[in-house]
């Protein structure tokens, strides 16, 4: 029993995931974020700025990882990124005890990126790094919310851009059915877009995925049980 219980510890908690993805996920995230630095440290002045901000590694998980995730969409990570730098700079210029400070600056962040639909989780440690950075941060000001937050964000944006429709994924990501595998029309649907909304109304939580796909998934579960029924019938 204990061993089989270790054993599912390592199984892929993510739904969908496969080990041929994650082998892609490792070779994006290693191109994206060698390109990305490469770019930077011609562009930007090595005397004035960092080549890259550590929350850009956290980006390349999500982006590269679950390129299906809301949090990993263009406008998450690049507004998500940028918006969040502006707050931690502002916090860091409002003379806030530090204490005070670094929860100001992550919670902050977080309802800009919540009130702007680009909620995007290492945008938390952006803001944190607006306060912590050190002496070129502080002096940068709000230009460090240009370059490199944005700098960095924009390259890995295109960066995955290309590197996903070589891997063959949606991104940006559409809710679209796989060719081969469109959902005929149904003459009485078992659901409605509005039981989606009603269901996670009832459920109460947050999920990681959009609702286009939630519909999506069940129309698919929808035709694969219908297949069944019909072959056992």
């Amino acid at each position: 029993m204990f061993r089989r219980h270790a054993v599912r510890l390592f199984v892929p908690m993510l739904a969908g995931g496969n080990f041929r993805d994650r082998l892609w996920a490792c070779l994006g995230a290693l191109i994206g974020i060698a390109l990305t630095a490469l770019l930077c440290s011609l562009v930007l002045p090595p005397a004035a700025f960092a080549m890259l901000v550590a929350p850009i590694g956290a980006s390349a998980v999500l982006l590269f990882a679950v390129p299906a995730s809301p949090l990993a969409q263009p406008w998450s990570i690049i507004g998500g990124n940028m918006i969040s730098a502006i707050i931690g700079v502002a916090v860091a210029q409002s003379m806030a005890p530090p204490v005070l400070a670094v929860g100001l600056a992550v919670g902050g962040a977080i309802l800009a990126m919540s009130l702007l639909r680009c909620l995007h989780p290492p945008g938390g440690a952006v803001a944190l790094t607006a306060l912590i950075g050190g002496p070129m941060v502080a002096q940068a000001g709000f230009l460090f919310a240009l370059a490199p937050v944005g700098l960095n964000s924009a390259l890995l944006v295109l960066t995955g851009i290309v590197f996903h429709r070589l891997s063959g994924h949606s991104y940006p990501h559409r809710a679209v059915p796989v060719a081969g595998h469109v959902i005929p029309p149904q003459p009485e649907p078992f659901f409605h877009p509005e039981d989606v909304d009603r269901a996670l109304a009832d459920l109460g939580e947050t999920f990681d995925v959009g609702k286009a796909d939630l519909e999506l998934l069940f129309r698919q579960v929808e035709l694969h049980a219908r297949e069944r029924t019909q072959r056992s019938a």
